[in-house]
C-alpha cells in the first residue's frame, strides 16, 4: 500500500524562528514576542491574542514538507497568515507539477470562522498576499446530536476536499441553539466539532488533519473516525496528528501521495 511518509519538525529556539521566518518573508511576526496558548479567561472574553511563534514554525513546516495543496482551516488568525504563506511558497515551486494531478483548488486556502471580528482581523493580516486564492465563510455554529453524542456543527462550509485540515476552531462560547439545553458555551466544558466525521469519506488518502490542543475534540475524532488514520499526540507542542493511510482510490490518487512522499 502506498502510504503518506510523515516527516518531523525539529524544535528550534524562538530566536531561530523569528530569524527563519523573517529570511522567508514573514516580516509580521518580527514584532510580536512569542506568546504561549491563551488562558480561558482570555478567550471568554474574546480578546485578540499573539501569535505562538513555536506552533506557526512547526504548522509551516508541516505543510511545506508534506507538499499539502488545499488548505482547510477552522477558525482563523496568526495560523492563516503562516498557511497562506507557506501555500505561496509551494505554488512558486511546483506549480507545474501539480497539474499532473489533477487537484481542482492548487495551493488555496478555505478559512470557515464563526467570530465575524476574528474574521474582518484575519482579512486584514492577508491582505498583501495576493499570489494564491483565499476563500472566506463566515458560518454560526449550532449544538447537533452526533450519533447519541453531543457536538457542534457549522451552519455551512466552504466546497472543497482538502488535503490539510488545521482544526483551531470554533470559538466554544458563541453556539447557537443547544440540544436537549446541552451546550459547550460553559468553561468547564470544551470545544467538540464534529464537520471533519460527517465529511470523512470524501477525505482522500494521504489527508492531514492538524488540531491545536482541543485534546477531548481530537479524542472525539479519534473515537469516530471510520476509516484508516495514523495518530500521533505532539506533547510538547499540544498538537493532534491524523494522516489517512487507507489504499489509494485510484491512479490519481496514488500520484498525489506519490508527490507528497518526493523529495
Amino acid at each position: 500500500m502506498t502510504k503518506l511518509l510523515i516527516r518531523k519538525t525539529p524544535m528550534k529556539n524562538i530566536k531561530y524562528i523569528k530569524s527563519f521566518f523573517d529570511k522567508i518573508g514573514i516580516k509580521e511576526l518580527n514584532n510580536f514576542k512569542h506568546i504561549s496558548k491563551p488562558k480561558i479567561k482570555k478567550i471568554i472574553e474574546k480578546k485578540t491574542y499573539g501569535p505562538n511563534l513555536s506552533d506557526l514554525y512547526s504548522l509551516y513546516n508541516i505543510i511545506i514538507t508534506h507538499k499539502r495543496t488545499t488548505v482547510l482551516e477552522f477558525g482563523s488568525g496568526w495560523s492563516s497568515l503562516i498557511i497562506s504563506y507557506a501555500l505561496q511558497n509551494l505554488k512558486k515551486k511546483y506549480s507545474k507539477e501539480i497539474t499532473k494531478i489533477r487537484r481542482s483548488n492548487p495551493f488555496e486556502l478555505f478559512i470557515i470562522e464563526n467570530e465575524k471580528k476574528y474574521l474582518n482581523e484575519t482579512k486584514k493580516k492577508l491582505k498583501k498576499l495576493n499570489e494564491i486564492k483565499i476563500h472566506y465563510t463566515l458560518s454560526k455554529v449550532k449544538m447537533i446530536n452526533y450519533k447519541g453524542k453531543f457536538a457542534t456543527e457549522y451552519s455551512k462550509l466552504p466546497l472543497c476536499n482538502p488535503d490539510f485540515i488545521y482544526l483551531d476552531g470554533p470559538d466554544q462560547y458563541n453556539i447557537k441553539k443547544s440540544s436537549n439545553n446541552f451546550s459547550t458555551a460553559h468553561p468547564d466544558l470544551m470545544p467538540m466539532v464534529a464537520d471533519i466525521l460527517k465529511m470523512e469519506y470524501f477525505l482522500l488518502p494521504g489527508t492531514i488533519i492538524l488540531i491545536d490542543g482541543r485534546g477531548a475534540n481530537a479524542r472525539f475524532l479519534k473515537n469516530n473516525l471510520e476509516r484508516k488514520w495514523g495518530y500521533k499526540y505532539l506533547e510538547i507542542s499540544d498538537q493532534h496528528f491524523f494522516v489517512l493511510n487507507d489504499k489509494p482510490i485510484g491512479k490519481l490518487n496514488k500520484k498525489q501521495i506519490n508527490f507528497y512522499n518526493s523529495k
